[in-house]
């Protein structure tokens, strides 16, 4: 499938459900220098404990929220980063010239949860803040089995369907509207890595 044609896919399921879910979103090299680079910033210790809430309000509760993170932006050094940030600054452009979205900027970090880890149902709006309008989840994993958990379940507002589990599997993306769905992330049996981000309006 050309990448216009995946954008306008992409598009129209935004437009329709308000989420979509799209495998291979990314070539697999990019994919693998990704995983690498984030596998590398765990490894020299420069991954965080993430927090929940904002400002003052801002506080690590793991019992809430299991993973570490490291924010991303564009003066990496690593190929891949640069490649994936281009192909979602394409996709930014391509949804606002399909949606109307408004979406001026995507912010986005590594996450990574030890096994056992997970975060519990929430939303990705902050109250009082509507600057994210789209959020984003890109599986960094390889060879993830059905038996190892750490899915992303989805909460929908759907009468038929109350929600809907998600794989981690490498090169899958996950789009949905930030104030709309709420989603938590099951506990996994062994290391889940993720690009999590956001596009955000001014």
């Amino acid at each position: 499938m050309r990448r216009v044609d995946n954008f306008d896919r992409i598009a129209d399921g935004i437009q329709l459900a308000g989420w979509i879910i799209v495998p291979d979103f990314i070539e697999p090299q990019t994919l693998r220098g990704l995983r690498g680079e984030c596998r590398e910033l765990a490894t020299g210790g420069a991954l965080r404990k993430a927090a929940v809430g904002k400002d003052a309000n801002r506080r690590i509760r793991e019992e809430i929220r299991g993973d570490e993170i490291f924010w991303l932006d564009d003066a990496g050094t690593c190929g891949s980063r640069m490649q994936c940030l281009n192909h979602f600054e394409q996709l930014r452009l391509a949804l606002n010239r399909r949606l109307q979205l408004g979406l001026f900027e995507f912010e986005c970090h590594y996450a990574r949860y030890a096994p056992g880890a997970s975060y519990r149902r929430h939303y990705d709006r902050f109250h009082g803040d509507a600057r994210r309008i789209l959020s984003s989840v890109l599986y960094l994993n390889a060879d993830w089995r059905s038996g190892d958990g750490g899915e992303l379940r989805l909460h929908l507002d759907d009468a038929q369907c109350a929600h809907v589990d998600v794989s981690p599997t490498g090169g899958t993306l996950v789009l949905f509207l930030s104030e709309r769905f709420a989603h938590e992330v099951l506990p996994a049996r062994c290391e889940r890595l993720s690009l999590t981000g956001w596009f955000r309006a001014r």
